[in-house]
């Protein structure tokens, strides 16, 4: 299901492009070109120095993209046939830049890179039974909580289990004193629901990604947890705006549980009081009988499609997921490694701290391979946030992302059901 690069440029008309074509002509010289975003990009450099590049390849130019207007470049790069050799993309955007056209698949010769890698990451980049990434980095989210609010309420850590999860929380939020709370689900944000839902085992979209599957048992099951957790009191009612800053809020108590991913680690080492480092801890997501499931996330290794050196293109990628370099890419980012051999290397797998990211992307669920899923999701949550506030029951909610997602699909409907009575 595939857009032209013309019916692109039209679709791109409304977007907006300040910033977005400088640099482009990635392609107007012999360099090897990379497009990379944030943190990454800026240590590409020094990956790529400390490469064994062969002397008569063309050489190597890392492109630094703003993460915010990584998304538009992309699309305005493919409608104007800008686009570079390899580039960083996000997980979540490869099934639009397969479906566009934008990215080559990845070729049998490449396959082997996925070999050493968690399951559900990989998946997220295989549709339809073909792989069109090489995950980079990886991330999901699971629980930061403090140790020491947890072991006064007589738990040495969250309960794996949703119903004996939701007691000790009870007893957090007891401990916790009047004005405080368990935990934190800004409503605002869709990733607390989400993990929620894969936890419950839900499907989302059925059909083919056709139409929303929200409807189903297991999605309104979730959301009958997830409203609990407000209506109980075990969570303010609260987007993350109304959150003035969530280290000293932790810190001090408001909230003893909160769901965010690897990055996280070092903004608490940063942030937080020295005297404050030895009670907090990390732990997977809860589920309805243990460990829940989450979103798999990270970024991936693309080869943009026509790019006239395919060849070195796989090559650079090949290079760039070797062990001793995801090792270094590890220690210059701060990253979790793609590869699980280097969490071996690099000793994440016996770090406390880091090791629960590992359990928990065992156990992790790729979300719908869908162009439009970024927007469903975010449907998803305002009806949940309208439900949380009273406006919607669980099955009124349902029946309403239902509707949005099915909207939202109406052109995936139409496409297939072209490419059939083709």
């Amino acid at each position: 299901m595939q857009v032209t690069r013309r019916q692109m440029t039209g679709a791109l008309a409304a977007l907006p492009l300040t910033g977005a074509l400088a640099g482009c002509g990635a392609r107007g010289d012999d360099a090897l070109t990379v497009w990379a975003m944030g943190n990454e990009a800026a240590s590409l450099p020094d990956l790529v120095a400390a490469l064994d590049w062969p002397a008569d390849a063309p050489p190597i130019r890392v492109q630094a993209l703003p993460w915010s207007a990584a998304h538009a470049k992309l699309l305005t790069g493919f409608a104007g046939g800008s686009l570079p050799a390899v580039g960083q993309v996000g997980n979540s955007w490869i099934a639009e830049m397969a479906a566009i056209g934008a990215i080559a698949p990845v070729p049998a010769a490449a396959e082997p890179l996925l070999a050493d890698q968690f399951a559900a990451v990989v998946d997220t980049n295989r549709i339809d039974g073909q792989a069109w990434a090489i995950p980079w980095y990886v991330d999901t989210r699971l629980q930061f909580y403090r140790k020491d609010m947890f072991a006064r309420a007589g738990h040495a850590a969250p309960p794996l289990e949703w119903d004996a999860w939701k007691r000790a929380l009870h007893d957090v939020k007891r401990i916790a004193g009047d004005g405080n709370y368990a935990l934190l689900l800004p409503l605002n944000e869709f990733e607390q629901l989400l993990t929620i839902a894969l936890s419950s085992g839900a499907r989302l979209l059925r059909d083919e990604g056709t139409r929303g599957a929200f409807s189903d048992p297991e999605f309104k099951a979730a959301l009958a947890f997830y409203r609990s957790l407000f209506d109980e009191g075990l969570a303010p009612v609260v987007t993350a705006a109304q959150v003035s800053n969530i280290w000293n809020e932790f810190a001090r108590g408001w909230f003893s549980i909160f769901t965010s991913g690897p990055w996280t680690i070092g903004d608490l080492r940063s942030r937080l009081a020295p005297a404050m480092q030895d009670k907090w801890a990390t732990a997977p997501n809860p589920g309805p009988d243990g460990i829940g499931s989450a979103a798999p996330g990270g970024s991936s290794l693309v080869v943009f499609a026509g790019n006239g050196n395919s060849s070195m293109a796989w090559d650079l990628v090949g290079r760039l997921l070797a062990p001793e370099t995801q090792l270094r890419f590890h220690r210059l980012t701060g990253n979790l490694p793609a590869r699980r051999s280097v969490w071996q290397q690099a000793g994440l797998a016996r770090d406390p701290i880091v090791a629960p990211f590992a359990a928990q992307l065992d156990r992790a669920t790729a979300v719908p391979k869908v162009p439009e899923w970024e927007r469903i999701v975010t449907e998803m949550q305002v009806v949940a946030e309208r439900m949380v506030r009273g406006q919607f029951s669980v099955d009124q909610a349902a029946r309403e992302i239902d509707a949005r997602a099915d909207r939202l699909l109406e052109k995936r409907r139409w496409m297939l059901d072209k490419a059939r009575a083709a």
